[in-house]
């Protein structure tokens, strides 16, 4: 098993690659394992699928609850794991800090930090830019470098405007961040744009609209991610079959139960 520094340098090396690598985002440790056996290089958390598996709804998990679950996922798989920690639990810089060190702690080779509450909306541009300096200042202090992700949520909360997009990013990269992200943004024309105006590796996520891989590699994105998109595949295939049962009394769904099984077989073995 590499050690978390060894983790944390290829996580960070897997960004600069010719073409984007692929980062799905599993919700437990079982899930975790599938998806490294099938030859995923790392992995993510995702905030709704987490939630999901308590029974919950997106945001409504405690960053103790958040950190012991990407600790057990980290442990779980070889291959490095990043975390999904929201607005890092804190609105003050102090306490982004605070979190950033316990993901450290929690043997993580990245994570994410976004810059929207639940409570108060977007941060102000300059107190966002301040809380990802305190990530990066955290992330970056000891012998492991994780890897911070830094997130401009203004897309897919209300404020759809590109440049602010780039102005955001571009001050998180100033502010010591190691990978960009701008959920929400599928438009080709507009992901160049961004790629162009920052000097960090940027993650799109793979949305229901959004280019394909070969047209995100072209446009010079680096990582693409899934968010809680498998969890619910998951559920929805939950779903399904149980229908399928209560009113049909019929059992189709091994046509997706058998080879889940297969693959469980060998991701799981000791």
């Amino acid at each position: 098993m590499p050690s978390q520094s060894e983790k944390a340098r290829l996580f960070l090396a897997l960004h600069h690659g010719d073409a984007p690598f692929l980062m799905p985002n599993p919700w437990d440790i079982g899930s975790s394992r599938i998806l490294e056996s099938l030859g995923f290089e790392a992995l993510a958390t995702t905030s709704s699928g987490f939630a999901g598996t308590l029974g919950r709804l997106d945001g409504d998990v405690t960053r103790d609850e958040a950190l012991s679950h990407a600790a057990a996922v980290a442990d779980g798989v070889a291959v490095p794991v990043s975390a999904d920690l929201e607005n890092a639990f804190a609105d003050e810089p102090a306490g982004v800090a605070d979190t950033i060190t316990r993901a450290v702690a929690a043997g993580l080779a990245g994570c994410s930090v976004e810059d929207y509450s639940r409570a108060n909306g977007l941060y102000a541009p300059e107190l966002a830019a301040e809380r990802v300096g305190a990530a990066a200042e955290a992330a970056h202090a000891g012998t492991v470098h994780l890897v911070l992700t830094a997130r401009a949520e203004n897309h897919i909360r209300g404020n759809p405007d590109l440049a602010d997009t780039i102005a955001r990013l571009q001050s998180f990269q100033a502010a010591g961040a190691d990978v960009l992200f701008a959920p929400g943004l599928s438009q080709l024309d507009d992901i160049r744009r961004l790629v162009a105006a920052v000097d960090r590796p940027l993650n799109v996520l793979a949305g229901p609209n959004a280019p394909t891989v070969a047209e995100l590699g072209e446009a010079g994105v680096k990582r693409i991610s899934v968010g809680g998109t498998f969890f619910y595949v998951g559920m929805g295939a939950v779903a399904e079959a149980a229908r399928e049962l209560l009113e049909q009394g019929t059992y189709g769904y091994w046509s997706i139960a058998g080879p889940g099984r297969a693959v469980a077989s060998v991701a799981f073995r000791s």
